[in-house]
């Protein structure tokens, strides 16, 4: 496996709201549960939209606002929620989960399947568990399934080391085809934030030199 998909990070037991359950219903299921956000859904369990603790805030800031002293009714959450939903699939990258929670500035996203159900949930503290990986699972997932898996190499052939998220690979002259390879292979795990490939050049002699 090279890249984490969001079913592997996804937490499937999601606490949701109905269309028509009141503000103070959502702030009491924010508060129980600890979380700052869910997804809204219908009677077939499809996303309709979610409703953050932010939206409650301005919910609740409105209502003070009027300042009457008639009852105020509360909002149900189809009116708060922000629609249409940003959803993702479950075979999906976590990288793509990433890049678009940057790109729409959303803190959860719902995984839906092909039928656009609900089937859990993926949040940016989810995703960054996975881009915080130790060095030594980066250093063992390399040598595996990528020295070892991909290339088809003996492990020692190539020496794999990891610092910070840092992959160096080094090796003979006569893998530098392969090494090349690895690097390349190495950018698409999780948690790699670079690759230094240290293999040596050889001369029109036929000499190495370091590369």
């Amino acid at each position: 496996m090279i890249q984490s998909t969001i079913g592997e990070v996804m937490t499937g037991d999601v606490v949701t709201a109905s269309e028509t359950m009141s503000s103070a219903a959502v702030t009491r299921l924010l508060d129980r549960y600890g979380i700052s956000g869910l997804p809204v859904i219908d009677h077939d369990d499809k996303v309709l939209g979610v409703v953050s603790a932010s939206d409650l805030v301005r919910e609740r800031a409105a209502r003070q606002a009027q300042a009457t002293d008639e009852p105020v009714r509360e909002s149900p959450a189809r009116e708060l929620m922000s629609t249409p939903a940003v959803t993702v699939h479950p075979e999906q990258r976590v990288s793509d989960a990433a890049r678009l929670m940057e790109r729409r500035g959303v803190e959860r996203l719902p995984v839906v399947d092909e039928e656009d159900r609900l089937i859990g949930i993926v949040t940016r503290r989810d995703l960054l568990r996975v881009f915080l990986r130790g060095d030594d699972e980066i250093r063992r997932q390399v040598s595996e399934e990528i020295v070892s898996g991909e290339l088809g190499l003996p492990p020692e052939a190539v020496t794999v080391s990891v610092r910070d998220g840092i992959v160096t690979l080094a090796g003979g002259a006569e893998l530098r085809g392969a090494i090349a390879r690895a690097g390349f292979a190495a950018w698409r795990l999780d948690g790699v934030v670079g690759v230094v490939n240290l293999v040596p050049s050889v001369t029109p002699e036929g000499v190495a030199r370091p590369g």
